[in-house]
């Protein structure tokens, strides 16, 4: 990805860091904005984090106690948990993040599968497609999604789902945005990465550069 890198730091200097403001504002706008559930049931992907202590960390809590109420609420019928092993961790983050959801009984009737493999949000949605795909041909129409996550990490994780192919729509899980130190300094890492993602996958696209546009594809 360092053709992607190289064309995004061009775009940002000739701009003068306007276009990284603009990819602020589009974070900061989708975390404001997302419902905390989809408009009619769904098949949920909860993306996982890293843990601590082989447990779930705060933000991964939010987000599980989003997806806990959302099958409360017959909102979905099929959850995936999404994310493999941490560093240090002796299990996965969705084993962690099955283990807290049975612990608190989620209604009877609801598929709960795990994604194990991936390391990151877009091997997240690659391996999640696989898995919604495994029971037809790849051809085969995917189910349209709800995207449960964190307010800062959900414009990242919208776009990489619809590069993919994903019909999806962001739900957040914290109940609003509640901006503190620690917040914005996700939202203005969350700008950089999503500036470089989408950058550089137009460049790529510009160039000819397959190699790159076929991770995101």
């Amino acid at each position: 990805m360092l053709h992607a890198a190289v064309a995004a730091g061009v775009v940002f200097v000739l701009s003068l860091g306007l276009v990284w403001i603009g990819y602020l504002v589009h974070v900061w706008r989708t975390a404001a904005r997302s419902p905390v559930a989809p408009p009619e049931p769904m098949t949920v992907l909860v993306f996982g984090r890293r843990l601590v202590r082989d447990a779930p960390e705060k933000d991964y809590l939010q987000r599980l106690s989003r997806t806990l109420a959302l099958m409360r609420s017959q909102a979905t019928e099929r959850v995936l948990l999404l994310g493999g092993r941490s560093e240090g961790s002796l299990i996965s983050e969705a084993e962690a993040g099955r283990a807290w959801l049975a612990g608190h009984e989620w209604p009877p009737g609801i598929l709960v599968q795990m994604e194990q493999a991936s390391v990151d949000s877009l091997e997240n949605l690659r391996h999640a497609r696989s898995l919604l795909q495994e029971d037809g041909p790849v051809t085969t129409a995917l189910p349209p999604v709800a995207l449960v996550t964190s307010r800062y990490h959900l414009a990242r994780c919208q776009l990489l789902a619809r590069r993919l192919g994903f019909r999806s729509v962001p739900v957040a899980a914290e109940p609003t945005l509640k901006l503190d130190r620690r917040y914005v300094v996700r939202l203005l890492a969350e700008s950089g990465y999503l500036m470089w993602i989408d950058i550089g996958l137009r460049w790529a696209a510009l160039i000819g550069q397959r190699r790159i546009t076929a991770r995101v594809s």
